[in-house]
């Protein structure tokens, strides 16, 4: 009646119920990764996805993936927010950028450590983080309502308690006062920590520890308004575990920042937009 075969009626059915099935079994791996990863980019969701898809016959590329996520309405926004942490008037002694020109090739070559604000209600808390460059291994954090030189100095105590390898090691960061503070420079100094810092009121002259934070924020959910310290200190820790253990990042081959800290024969990929120093991730 209609001008189509019994065979290919049901043939048209079979791949109508194929196709949900597979949509289906997508979601599924998809979501997956999302409830530990809330907020991961369709290109990382594929490279993590793709010996899945191959074990439960999926043919499915990359650009498919993107066409599948946007037809299912789970691409990723990206949210921007810029608060200034930064208070560089001061008195303190203030050093000179020393990683302009450097080639970075291994951890613990090089530690970028920055400050961001998170909000409970209507106050604000100060998350102290340390980055190895290298792997974006996040080796010490440290959590609280303030931004004094004691809390970042404790951010810096747990990373040197950390360190894994004892070759040459440079410290950068803004030329914030908790950084030029006496007892977090006599700290670097005593460890062998060389000093390097900004010298232009720019982000991207310390772009890793930038992106960092955006990643925290914008892909684990610390740029929510939490309802108490505690749900936020929970949700501090289980992102930096998770970020550690499970992100991987294009710049290090897709490593995670833990497997990329433990090897160094991946080259860093970089290269240079409008501004120095921008780092994939």
């Amino acid at each position: 009646m209609f001008g189509y075969s019994k065979q290919a009626y049901y043939k048209r059915k079979n791949s109508v119920f194929q196709d949900l099935q597979e949509r289906d079994t997508l979601r599924s791996l998809v979501m997956n990764v999302r409830s530990k990863l809330p907020n991961t980019g369709g290109r990382k969701l594929y490279y993590m996805l793709k010996s899945e898809f191959l074990a439960q016959d999926i043919k499915l590329g990359r650009d498919g993936l993107f066409r599948f996520l946007r037809e299912e309405h789970l691409l990723v926004k990206s949210k921007r927010k810029y608060m200034k942490t930064t208070n560089s008037k001061h008195w303190m002694r203030k050093y000179p950028n020393k990683i302009k020109a450097l080639e970075i090739y291994r951890p613990e070559q090089l530690w970028v450590a920055d400050i961001t604000y998170l909000q409970v209600k209507k106050k604000h808390y100060y998350l102290h983080l340390i980055t190895d460059a290298y792997s974006k291994k996040i080796v010490g954090f440290e959590l609280s309502a303030n931004m004094e030189s004691t809390t970042t100095l404790s951010a810096l105590d747990k990373a040197i308690k950390s360190r894994e390898y004892t070759e040459k090691l440079i410290h950068h960061s803004d030329r914030g006062l908790q950084y030029c503070s006496r007892k977090y420079t006599e700290k670097l100094n005593k460890n062998n920590i060389e000093i390097s810092m900004t010298e232009q009121s720019d982000p991207y002259e310390n772009a890793v520890a930038e992106r960092i934070n955006g990643i925290l924020k914008g892909e684990f959910g610390l740029d929510d308004n939490f309802e108490n310290i505690e749900l936020l200190e929970a949700q501090v820790y289980q992102s930096i575990a998770l970020y550690n253990q499970l992100r991987p990042h294009l710049s290090i081959d897709y490593l995670t920042p833990n497997q990329a800290h433990k090897q160094q024969k991946v080259k860093m990929k970089t290269w240079k937009m409008k501004r120095p120093l921008e780092f994939t991730s």
